[in-house]
């Protein structure tokens, strides 16, 4: 925790916009912003401040930035102009213009088809109605225009903004936003080279928060730096907040743009225009805020456009900047947890925006901000392309569209893994973990000090960081992070010999556990896969585990998990082997080669005596991280025995196929049968139950084709569910369901993994309770939601497997 001087504020920092000490150390961090003096405590000094930036004195005046220039009266009306003459976007409305003209022919209304109606009169009519649909068209592309693009004009504007988001930040988050002074020099040169040679900073950070973008643009101004343009949905573009934010940056965007040919073209001409003229971009490659902790899938609708801009021609190059920001409290954790368990998102208003004033007297810790090395677009383009044609690739992906799904799915996984690589853990996420990843209910303090050195420790050895405490002891760092947290998060115990520490709200605390589980994910499927083998107890041979099974189990685990976590690009077994040999070293595990030498051909693992010694310690602290995502897998596998029709809706159809259910519904009541489960005690992890995993175990079944999902145009229009034939449940003599079948093997699979608890051994009376659980849950749900027919849309039937058939010896 200690290991680097850090230096809380460098000198010259007030009339400097980058630190300027070229003896400074590499590794230095910086506090970027301290707060304002307030009007009540000090209000001369307050009035001066507010002064400073009123009338722009030193960096406040940002009138020298690097970068394009900004912030000037007439900018919004000059980039309109731009955009509009862009010739995609003319050729565009042309178009479209050409086709209603075409349909107006057809019905009709612009005179005879045939030889009469080439007539001069005919012909000069549709002209004249082609032009008015074009002026129509335009018209409303500079209406759509206005409420899109970003209206920097005024420097006084963002001076005065710059204040407020300042003296509003800081006293959120007491102790500031904190830079690395090495990325902050190295991006200045970065961004200097690109302000050259007119090419645009696309910064591509994580979502957690609303914070994220403020403080990127606070970062930005404070360093002297052009502002970017911040790509936003249109659900914040409400009255008073919209237009504030949209003159400090933001560009609104709709959250889906449906059958519209107008608007993707617009939007594209827009991206184009900033690209061509050098302005910085910034978008969230996650789409909306990660609820959980961890990075989300990429998604792809606004890459997509950068990319186009570069493969088109249209833009020589961009510059990619991944960046990561970490918190040691979000502010909007609160409300991310009743999401999860199921509460709807509330739709963002003002009053719901202002209600963040009441977490702004708090104590959140810090903001740290990282910035991974930034790349050239053009030169990733061109290195994907090269590795596609020595690999042989096909030549249908190679060319088109192919070849632009595989770039973007490439580039998109590849921003992902610089801003894991980016990221530090910070001190709130350390006693997160530690405090999930213990058996007993509570932890001492000199106990949760040691753990949390071991966790540094290990964080650094798989190439992570840890955020920075310049000469605090690891006590010290751990008593700010418990403050921070508070007692809602973590409980403490007084009157004991020692004072003893616990995870009062494990589901929240998992949010920040999640921050830092990315590191751990190959060593924590290992130890699950082995664990099938652990549970089971008996001897130290009993407990071995053959590398054949071990790795069909990982395959298996990964193939559950691939929209949980962001993986290593390595190729399976490679990864696989680099993650065996850091536990066998770190005393996790013992393998067992085919001959005495260490690189010959692994045979078998098992836990190493330095664990039975010390009672799994290490080993269960990855089996911990790991727990919580199996059960929720389970979970949704036995969800879907859910959309089993009772005996009565069978016998009334006739045909089962026909019978299907509110897809929106049947997520709902697997929340409540996962809530039911875990205070009945047969699920171990309360967090299971969160939305988000089970929307990834349930996409998981309708890629391995458990269950079958019909979708309608109508996007008003729910989604229906049923399950496929093949894995539909028998029921015996009396009715009841059985534990038999295609599902249930499936469920038992993943169970393999699952910790040890309640009646997990109990075998048939775990199967009788379970599934009669689960017909009492999905009782209700028959009786309002059961739909005949196969409705609107089409069904996807997607039969990817590979991967989820484990070897037999697992069964």
């Amino acid at each position: 925790m200690t290991t680097r001087k850090t230096s809380e504020e460098p000198s010259n920092m007030d009339d400097n916009p980058a630190p300027q000490d070229p003896t400074a150390p590499l590794a230095q961090e910086q506090k970027l912003l301290e707060p304002y003096a307030r009007f009540r405590s000090a209000p001369l000094n307050a009035l001066q401040e507010l002064g400073q930036h009123i009338w722009g004195e030193g960096w406040r005046s940002y009138s020298h930035i690097i970068g394009q220039e900004i912030f000037y009266p007439g900018f919004s009306e000059e980039m309109k102009g731009m955009v509009m003459r862009q010739e995609a976007l003319r050729r565009q409305m042309g178009v479209l213009a050409n086709k209603r003209v075409e349909a107006e022919l057809y019905e009709g209304l612009l005179g005879p088809i045939g030889v009469e109606g080439e007539a001069p009169e005919f012909r000069e009519k549709r002209e004249r109605r082609r032009r008015e649909i074009e002026g129509q068209l335009r018209e409303v592309s500079e209406e759509w225009l206005d409420g899109m693009i970003c209206k920097m004009d005024s420097r006084y504007f963002i001076r005065g903004a710059y204040y407020a988001a300042t003296q509003l930040l800081t006293r959120a988050y007491h102790q500031g936003i904190h830079i690395s002074t090495e990325e902050v020099r190295h991006l200045r040169g970065v961004a200097e080279e690109a302000a050259r040679k007119k090419q645009s900073l696309v910064f591509l950070p994580c979502h957690r928060s609303h914070v994220d973008y403020v403080s990127l643009q606070l970062i930005c101004y404070r360093l002297g730096m052009a502002l970017p343009t911040v790509v936003a949905g249109d659900n914040l573009n409400f009255p008073l907040v919209g237009s504030f934010l949209q003159h400090a940056g933001a560009m609104w965007i709709r959250r889906s743009f449906g059958e519209d040919q107008l608007y993707p073209t617009l939007l594209q001409s827009y991206i184009d225009t900033l690209l061509q003229n050098g302005h910085n971009v910034e978008c969230f490659i996650e789409g909306g805020r990660s609820r959980t902790g961890k990075l989300l899938q990429p998604k792809f609708g606004i890459l997509r456009f950068f990319l186009e801009s570069v493969l088109s021609g249209k833009v020589e190059d961009a510059i990619i900047c991944p960046v990561s920001t970490q918190y040691d409290k979000v502010i909007e954790v609160d409300s991310y947890v009743s999401e999860l368990l199921g509460t709807p998102k509330p739709k963002e208003d003002l009053v719901s925006f202002l209600s963040a004033s009441n977490v702004l007297s708090l104590k959140l810790g810090r903001v740290d901000v990282r910035f991974h090395e930034p790349w050239s677009l053009r030169g990733f383009i061109d290195e994907q392309m090269g590795r596609m044609e020595r690999q042989s690739v096909q030549a249908d992906v190679m060319a088109g569209e192919g070849l632009r799904r595989k770039l973007l799915q490439t580039l998109g996984y590849q921003v992902l893994a610089d801003i894991n690589k980016a990221s530090v853990v910070m001190p709130t996420a350390l006693i997160g973990t530690v405090l999930l990843t213990l058996r007993g209910r509570g932890v001492g303090k000199s106990e949760l000090v040691r753990r949390v050195d071991w966790l540094c420790d290990r964080v650094r050895a798989q190439g992570g960081r840890v955020a920075h405490f310049a000469g605090l002891s690891t006590e010290t760092v751990v008593d700010r992070a418990l403050e921070v947290l508070g007692p809602k998060l973590v409980g403490r115990v007084s009157g004991l010999p020692e004072e003893t520490f616990y995870a009062e709200d494990r589901f929240q605390m998992s949010f920040y556990r999640n921050a830092a589980i990315h590191l751990f994910v190959s060593e924590s499927l290992i130890c699950a896969a082995l664990y099938t083998r652990v549970k089971t107890g008996g001897e130290a041979n009993d407990q071995r585990l053959s590398y054949t099974e071990l790795s069909y189990y990982v395959s298996f685990l990964s193939q559950l998990f691939r929209a949980e976590f962001i993986f290593s690009t390595q190729p399976l077994d490679e990864n696989l082997q680099g993650a065996l040999r850091g536990l066998e070293r770190d005393q996790v595990i013992s393998c067992t080669h085919s001959t005495s030498s260490p690189d010959s051909a692994m045979e078998a693992v098992e836990l190493h005596p330095h664990q039975r010694a010390s009672g799994r310690e290490d080993f269960d602290f990855y089996c911990f991280l790991i727990w919580p995502f199996i059960d929720a897998c389970w979970l949704g596998l036995v969800s879907c025995f859910l959309l089993t029709p009772p005996p009565r809706h069978q016998s009334q159809t006739g045909d089962t196929e026909a019978i299907w259910l509110d897809y929106h519904t049947l997520q709902s009541r697997a929340q409540l049968l996962g809530k039911t489960l875990y205070h009945q005690g047969d699920l171990s992890y309360f967090e299971a139950v969160n939305k988000e995993a089970l929307k990834n175990a349930f996409q998981r079944s309708e890629d391995a084709g458990v269950i079958l999902v019909s979708r309608s145009k109508d996007s008003k229009a729910p989604p229906r569910v049923r399950l496929d034939q093949e894995y539909l449940p028998r029921r015996d003599g009396e009715g009841n369901l059985t534990a038999e079948g295609k599902l249930w093997e499936l469920c038992e699979r993943v169970s393999l993994g699952r910790r040890e608890g309640k009646g997990r051994r109990d075998g048939g009376t775990v199967k009788r309770r379970v599934l009669g659980l689960v017909e009492l849950v999905g009782r209700e749900l028959w009786e309002g939601e059961a739909a005949v027919g196969e409705g609107q849309g089409s069904v996807r039937r997607t039969r990817r497997r590979r991967g989820i058939e484990p070897p037999k010896a697992l069964l």
